[in-house]
């Protein structure tokens, strides 16, 4: 009964050993090939390739190859069975293709990529593609969801509301230029009105003469129009403004009252005691004369230039012609002279001395006298004109 039992065992050991060598020998595995293209027929390296069962589960995992061999993979150890292989290539695409495996390798599987089509979202730029015919050129469609009525009328309020910031940040900056400028122009009124004109009560006017005539003076200033008789002006300083230091100038006196022209006034003539006497003795003695006015400028380190002509109406040559400026230092009588001579014509006398302030029958000179800052200050001036006579 043992041995029964015994062989009993032995002949089921051997028959599970033959049922399990059958089954290995049936399960032979086997190979996949194949290649990634995009739509267009390149090979795409370096994408992971994925191989799935028919429920889907990731079973291997293989990487298409680069420089050699560019965009095919190999599956291997493949058991017989239904597959199926996808790969994800990001904007490249995306692709999947059955895999049937029963007796034998698989060497020509390709698999194209293809981009996919999404439903649009608001505002949101949408891709298309052509995949009727994958031998053509992939063509790009960019459209846009066309905004509701509420949407465009908000754009629009908000479009509105910045121009109205916009303008008024400008009208504010424009304000803000002309109070700088008008706060400069109290501390320093040379800054726009060079003309400093200066009254026998010791006040002092700044402006600009937009009119005059021979008894009164039409001054524009910081504070209005001011209308001043020329009696009471003692002289009218010019003060020389530096290109670099011009201030800003506000708009409502850039475009101030535009005066009339000018009227011509009558040509002062002064002469001095000695031509007076010349003239009763020699009808056609030299006589020299001021032409116009007396310019006098300052300029920005306090030191006054004095300029003007001198013609001689006279019927002889005049020599040596000269100005003697007399200052008036204070209230109390002091004074101080000083004289400067006028650029004529040259002209050598029989000693050889030449000189240059000559002026000949009609001829005209020019003067100018620079009075430093370290003279000091003056409440007035007056001037003689000489000159000699030689024969």
């Amino acid at each position: 009964m043992t041995k029964i039992h015994t062989s009993l065992r032995r002949d089921i050991f051997y028959l599970f050993f033959t049922v399990l060598f059958v089954t290995c020998l049936s399960a032979k595995d086997y190979s996949i090939k194949g290649t990634v293209k995009d739509s267009k027929g390149n090979k795409i390296a370096k994408t992971a390739v994925l191989l799935l069962d028919s429920d889907g589960n990731e079973k291997q995992r293989e990487d298409t190859k680069g420089r050699f061999g560019k965009g095919s993979f190999k599956f291997k150890k493949v058991l017989p069975g239904e597959y199926r292989l996808e790969v994800d290539a990001g904007r490249i695409g995306k692709g999947s293709t059955p895999v049937v495996i029963t007796d034998d390798d698989i060497s020509d599987i390709e698999i194209i990529l293809k981009k996919q089509t999404r439903s649009a979202a608001p505002n949101e730029l949408v891709m298309h593609e052509d995949t009727q015919d994958e031998s053509r050129e992939e063509t790009t469609v960019l459209s846009s969801v066309q905004p509701t009525s509420d949407e465009d009328y908000i754009l629009n309020e908000l479009s509105f509301e910045i121009k109205k910031m916009t303008a008024e940040i400008k009208y504010l900056n424009t304000e803000l230029n002309d109070l700088k400028s008008l706060s400069k122009m109290w501390i320093n009124p040379i800054a726009i009105y060079s003309k400093e004109i200066i009254l026998k009560n010791g006040s002092t006017v700044f402006g600009k003469i937009i009119y005059q005539d021979e008894k009164t003076l039409k001054v524009e200033t910081l504070i209005g129009y001011l209308i001043i008789n020329r009696g009471d002006v003692v002289r009218v300083v010019d003060n020389i403004v530096m290109e670099e230091q011009q201030e800003y100038v506000p708009e409502q006196i850039r475009d101030s009252y535009s005066p009339p022209p000018m009227p011509k006034l009558a040509e002062p003539k002064y002469v001095t005691s000695r031509s007076l006497d010349r003239e009763a003795g020699k009808k056609y003695s030299a006589n020299c004369v001021l032409m116009g006015n007396i310019s006098e400028k300052k300029d920005t380190q306090g030191n006054v230039i004095f300029s003007g002509q001198i013609k001689n109406i006279g019927g002889r040559r005049a020599d040596f012609v000269k100005v003697d400026f007399v200052f008036r230092k204070n209230w109390s009588g002091e004074t101080k002279t000083l004289t400067t001579f006028v650029v004529g014509t040259y002209h050598t006398f029989e000693s050889g001395i030449t000189t240059d302030a000559t002026l000949l029958p009609g001829s005209v000179g020019t003067f100018e006298l620079y009075v430093p800052h370290s003279f000091g200050s003056f409440i007035g001036y007056s001037y003689v004109i000489d000159w000699m006579e030689y024969e």
